[in-house]
């Protein structure tokens, strides 16, 4: 049965004169079905251009508490609560500054007043409204699923952690910016927001390489010359 399916899909896929998948990992997936490997484009799924301001400036301390910062609608897949119970956890005792709103808001704060009272929840904000939380903090967690925001963070010279996924955040977040964990896997989420703020200085060049691949790699205007190479590859037929 597996071995129909995959004909059937080979099938269908072979009316295409080419494909564009948003991750290495479709591609490959395309590849492993029997399409032409030199037929297959990679266009990084974006909505951002890329950063139109400097990588902006860290101290190489902690002259205070580490920021940990979650930008987002607050719904249960983004595990929101996870993250306030890992924070409880850690004795560097992190700022946490969640911005968003959504339907889990108000359990979220009542679970904040037990677990993790310094937690600091501020609402929607939107365009210049974010910078100054993006630049004031140190670590942009998602532990759950979603992630539009994690590029605009990486452009904030942001290093990430991030829930796995899908695929396509597997471009996005490497082991010289990031982090990709488990999904719902909670100690794995403790355990790395331990790793990541016991050396600042490793933190710091990973915040570089975060701003150098959204600046450099992955947006949308990258994106849009991948459409526009595998376009021509057809009318050069």
């Amino acid at each position: 049965m597996a071995g129909f399916r995959q004909t059937r899909r080979l099938s269908f896929l072979k009316q295409f004169d080419v494909l564009i998948a948003y991750s290495q990992r479709g591609a490959e997936e395309y590849a492993a079905l029997g399409f032409p490997k030199e037929r297959i484009f990679v266009a990084p799924n974006s909505v951002s251009p890329p950063p139109t301001f400097p990588l902006p400036s860290r101290s190489s301390t902690f002259n205070r508490k580490p920021c940990i910062l979650f930008v987002g609608r607050l719904q249960a897949r983004k595990r929101i609560n996870h993250l306030l119970r890992a924070c409880a956890e850690m004795a560097s005792e992190p700022r946490l500054v969640i911005i968003g709103d959504g339907p889990e808001r108000k359990a979220l704060e009542s679970l904040s007043k037990e677990i993790y009272p310094n937690a600091e929840f501020n609402g929607i904000r939107h365009g210049a409204e974010l910078e100054p939380y993006f630049t004031e903090a140190d670590l942009f967690v998602l532990p759950g699923t979603g992630g539009l925001a994690i590029q605009e963070a990486m452009s904030y010279g942001l290093p990430v952690i991030v829930a796995q996924g899908d695929g396509t955040q597997d471009d996005l977040v490497r082991k010289e910016n990031g982090w990709q964990i488990p999904p719902d896997n909670f100690e794995a989420l403790v355990s790395t927001m331990k790793e990541a703020l016991s050396d600042i200085a490793r933190l710091r060049k990973m915040g570089e390489e975060s701003y150098r691949i959204v600046a450099q790699e992955i947006n949308i205007e990258k994106m849009v010359e991948t459409f526009i190479k595998a376009l021509d590859s057809i009318t050069r037929k």
